[in-house]
């Protein structure tokens, strides 16, 4: 029902909405004589902000057109090399031609990004993307929103991530180094554990965990304290919708992103108050920078996806209440999952210093639970004045974090892989 009304208040508010942008246009319009007065641009702000409020915020796109190598321009293309109805596996295949005049035969790493899926979209890791894009041979997962797969494709749990990251790694190959972005810190864990502990030559090189909570009870935070306060009943009753019949998914029961964004919203409440009145002091002002620095931040963050009953409910029980995979009693379709059988992935953990999702030492844990990992294939770092999105994005991510990660991959790059050509992907399509 919940999810239905939220639905009928966006119909609802559609018609205002258009008025708002109407209104907006022609107080703003060169052929307003009163345009230019402080009562025009304050009806015109007002109307700006209002539409802002009660806009769908849709997918964002990538907007990657070009990567910079040795100061040459080299063009982006953003392809989907292996898919199922959960997710995409996206290469951002560079020019080869432009790449190889301004690099030579050089041979950059792989490196999987695996994205959170956790209420944003993957573009979330937009700024991480194109960080690492001049010197390496970047893939991202691209999960999918819920609402929009079909009850036909199934269910979707913590044993079908795991699979799927393991069907990537596989896919990409052997030297393949992987990154988990938050939280899929434990489940990309579990991955490698388990290809590990088969021999597969596809266990990647290295594996780098970024804000992870691989161990919930370190150092916790106001997500974790909440899920420990509810039982999972509640989370069920509270947190539970049906899709409506709008959308692919129609009947499907979800985790809404409406109600994740409530959530992350809650938590700094004020803040987010402050950051529109001050586009709205900016939009009187005519301050187009600062008011397209706001729109392009929470035409991001406003942006939120719906997740499965299943994996919601699960990542709830699993990694923030029975902490499985820390105290070791986390199985796979029936396996054990033994991070101790990781003996060739080299670990590199970074943490924020001021991160408020996952506080310092969660994601320090792999190194506890990786114990058969040499210690000359450890790496662990904290980022001085960064809170959890400064550990993956923004100016200190680029100049401090990055750096050290890239220096990381090429220390456990083997000569055999700097020195391979790899060949183009087929495209995979995988029904699961």
């Amino acid at each position: 029902m919940l999810y239905s009304l939220y639905e009928l208040g966006h119909m609802s508010v559609a018609p205002l909405r258009i008025a708002a942008l109407m209104q907006s246009s022609v107080l703003r319009s060169p052929l307003n004589p009163m345009a230019d007065t402080e009562v025009a641009r304050t009806a015109a702000a007002a109307s700006d902000l209002f539409e802002s409020m009660t806009r769908r915020y849709r997918k964002p796109d990538w907007n990657l057109p070009v990567t910079v190598v040795e100061g040459a321009e080299i063009p982006v293309t953003p392809r989907s090399v292996w898919s199922t109805p959960w997710c995409r596996m996206l290469h951002f295949e560079r020019d080869a031609k432009a790449l190889k005049n301004a690099r030579g035969e050089r041979t950059d790493p792989t490196v999987l990004i695996v994205a959170p899926m956790s209420g944003h979209y993957a573009t979330l890791l937009r700024d991480t993307v194109n960080t690492f894009l001049p010197e390496h041979e970047v893939y991202v997962t691209d999960w999918s929103d819920a609402r929009m797969v079909p009850v036909i494709a199934g269910r979707f749990d913590l044993n079908d991530y795991i699979d799927h990251v393991m069907g990537m790694l596989r896919a990409l190959g052997p030297e393949t180094h992987v990154v988990a972005v938050c939280q899929p810190g434990p489940l990309v864990l579990a991955a490698v554990s388990l290809m590990a502990a088969e021999d597969d030559p596809c266990t990647p090189a290295t594996m780098t965990f970024m804000g992870s909570p691989i161990d919930a009870r370190k150092s916790p935070t106001a997500p974790n304290k909440l899920a420990e306060t509810r039982d999972i009943d509640w989370f069920k009753q509270n947190m539970i919708h049906t899709v409506p019949a709008l959308y692919p998914g129609a009947f499907r029961r979800v985790y809404p992103g409406f109600l994740q964004l409530a959530s992350f919203m809650g938590m700094n409440l004020s803040r987010h108050v402050d950051a529109h009145y001050s586009y709205f002091q900016n939009l009187v002002k005519g301050d187009g920078d600062s008011t397209d620095k706001h729109r392009d931040f929470y035409d991001e963050y406003l942006a939120v996806m719906d997740l499965s009953e299943e994996f919601y409910i699960q990542t709830l029980e699993e990694v923030f209440q029975k902490y499985t995979l820390a105290n070791g009693t986390m199985t796979h379709r029936g396996v054990k999952v033994d991070p101790g059988a990781i003996t060739k992935t080299a670990l590199l953990t970074v943490e924020g210093e001021n991160d408020d999702i996952s506080g310092i030492g969660q994601t320090q844990a792999a190194h506890d639970l990786c114990v058969n990992i040499p210690e000359n294939m450890r790496r662990d770092y904290i980022q001085p004045g960064v809170g959890h999105y400064g550990v993956f994005s923004g100016r200190r991510f680029r100049t401090e974090i990055y750096p050290r990660m890239r220096e990381f991959v090429r220390t456990f790059q083997s000569e055999a892989a700097r020195g391979a050509k790899r060949g183009k992907l087929k495209v995979v399509s995988e029904q699961r």
